[in-house]
């Protein structure tokens, strides 16, 4: 490794390219400043790109995000690192913070990839595409998804055999197996953490049977299926690949439930089944679609009318909460539940099920900060100073947190806080 080590300096370090840390990182080169934008994933775009449609809007979540990914991968005044993490920072002065990023090798040289995707066709090896929440393969020489952002080929060397069929159909010869992992180390007067969230893994709650019953999906394996970049056609269940005629909701999957370590609400699972919901009826239009809520949280700009536009569409709202899912023969499931309003415990069938699963906080960010520790708040997401008056600043001067890494919120909030990071940042250095 050692020979590998680089050495870079920049203003500012935004760690996380989704939506919240791709509008910060703009933000600050439109004003001038230098910015190393490091990505986890093959992509920039976080989880948005991968999303059908916004609420309250249904407009459309690939068109909002794509030019904004294709401004900030043309901007001379950022730096994109792909397959990369942030290992450890350092503050080493008032106005200087020291980094190392690990960029892992993609085995593909990116400036020389033309994306025509030979090397795809040529692959013999299937896996799981993690893109489409294995829901459809994918070959182990790939493009991450049509919309990628560098839509440049790499190649999962796990699950390669280097075979050599790849190196063999690749036009302009930019498949490397030689390339090793690269060293870089980092000065920047500024950090920005926008690591995102997760989302909360339903096998923890097993009496719905996710993981066990083939038609009880989660909701972003839903989305994919609503999305234009989806794997099908139309939306299917795939315990059968049979198109769905009632489809149930349960929201509150993960969240509100301190028996599953997530007491809070997750402030974006309402809206996002509403709007499938919406979505399948206008996709599935003689299909059945019934939501089961504990309370329906429609605060922001016209998301009670979203509610009621919903309803007016038909699609069915029960309030009680779900107790069990079982599966039938022909893998239907019965749904076990309490009518709140009737007061009645009872029965419903349903062809396919969605659990909403709520947002957990994403904890990368805990060993990244050495000597000076970034705080972290009771729920685990890092710690604002004061969420009221700067609610981007962390304990640690010159580190700010922007998005969903501080709490839940939805995409214009994300936006918002995203605004304000790189506000504080801009501020921070300036004052050097």
């Amino acid at each position: 490794m050692a020979e590998n080590i680089k050495t870079a300096n920049y203003d500012a370090l935004v760690i996380g390219a989704g939506i919240a840390g791709g509008e910060a990182a703009l933000n600050l080169a439109n004003n001038g400043f230098s910015v190393l934008l490091v990505e986890k994933d093959l992509s920039i775009g976080g989880k948005m790109i991968l999303l059908s449609k916004v609420f309250p809007t249904l407009d459309c979540a690939a068109c909002i995000t794509t030019p904004k990914m294709s401004e900030i991968s043309r901007h001379h005044g950022i730096t994109i690192f792909t397959g990369s993490e942030v290992q450890k920072v350092v503050k080493k002065s008032e106005n200087s913070f020291e980094a190392v990023v690990i960029k892992q090798p993609r085995y593909v040289v990116e400036d020389d990839c033309t994306a025509c995707q030979l090397c795809e066709q040529a692959c013999p090896v299937v896996v799981k595409d993690q893109y489409q929440y294995n829901l459809v393969g994918r070959k182990a020489a790939f493009i991450p998804f049509s919309i990628a952002s560098p839509r440049v080929a790499a190649i999962d060397i796990e699950n390669c055999t280097l075979c050599g069929a790849c190196e063999k159909v690749c036009p302009t010869k930019c498949i490397d197996f030689t390339m090793e992992a690269e060293e870089y180390h980092i000065t920047a007067g500024a950090v920005i953490v926008a690591t995102g969230f997760r989302l909360f893994d339903p096998l923890k709650i097993p009496r719905y049977g996710y993981g066990q019953y083939k038609n009880v999906l989660t909701s972003m394996e839903m989305e994919r299926q609503l999305a234009p970049t989806r794997p099908f056609n139309t939306v299917l269940r795939p315990g059968d690949g049979k198109v769905p005629d009632k489809i149930a909701y349960v929201l509150c999957t993960g969240s509100r439930d301190a028996t599953v370590g997530n007491p809070i609400c997750s402030q974006i699972c309402c809206m996002y089944s509403i709007k499938q919901a919406q979505l399948l009826m206008g996709s599935l239009p003689m299909a059945d679609v019934t939501i089961y809520y504990i309370n329906i949280r429609s605060f922001g700009k016209g998301f009670e009318e979203f509610y009621e536009q919903a309803k007016g569409m038909g699609v069915n709202f029960i309030k009680g909460k779900i107790g069990k899912i079982t599966e039938k023969e022909n893998g239907n499931l019965i749904l076990r539940y309490e009518d709140i309003n009737e007061n009645k415990l009872k029965e419903s069938e349903h062809d396919m099920v969605v659990l909403s699963v709520g947002v957990l906080p994403n904890t990368d960010a805990a060993g990244i900060f050495r000597e000076q520790k970034l705080e972290f708040d009771h729920l685990n997401f890092v710690g604002q100073k004061d969420p009221l008056a700067s609610p981007a600043e962390t304990n640690i001067k010159g580190v700010f947190v922007a998005g969903t890494a501080s709490g839940p919120m939805d995409i214009p909030d994300s936006i918002l806080s995203a605004g304000a990071a790189s506000s504080e940042a801009m501020r921070y250095l300036i004052r050097k």
